[in-house]
């Protein structure tokens, strides 16, 4: 799967949306990472109202494979986490640039991001 040219990129595998009018971006993992997992059994994401630090831990995914942490690429306050993910684990796994969305954030600051092209390159160099 490519990587969507429209969505930002971290080194650590998520992916984030340019925030809109309100300030507010969506975060997911990137299918790269999703695959690397295997099936994700349990997802612990941060609560509404919680303070986020771009480039620091704000969750877990578990996998049959590992335990991963999850990184917020941007600082600023939980508005929104996905029910539905929590609900059901494997929408990460089958549609991560989409239904498996995994919270959204009022940002304050946006840590170091790549570009769909720059994310494509670090995961498969020989593309």
């Amino acid at each position: 799967m490519s990587n969507p040219e429209h969505l930002q990129y971290t080194e650590e595998h998520e992916w984030l949306t340019a925030a809109d009018a309100d300030g507010v971006a969506t975060i997911g993992i990137t299918q790269h990472a999703a695959d690397a997992l295997g099936d994700i059994v349990y997802v612990q994401l941060p609560a509404v109202g919680d303070a986020v630090t771009a480039g620091e831990t704000c969750g877990e995914l578990e996998s049959t494979k590992s335990v991963s942490d999850l990184y917020s690429p941007v600082t600023g306050e939980i508005v929104e986490v996905n029910e539905d993910v929590e609900g059901d684990n494997s929408l990460v796994n089958s549609d991560p640039f989409n239904a498996g969305w995994l919270f959204k954030v009022r940002v304050e600051s946006t840590g170091k991001v790549l570009t769909a092209a720059e994310y494509t390159a670090l995961t498969n160099p020989s593309a």
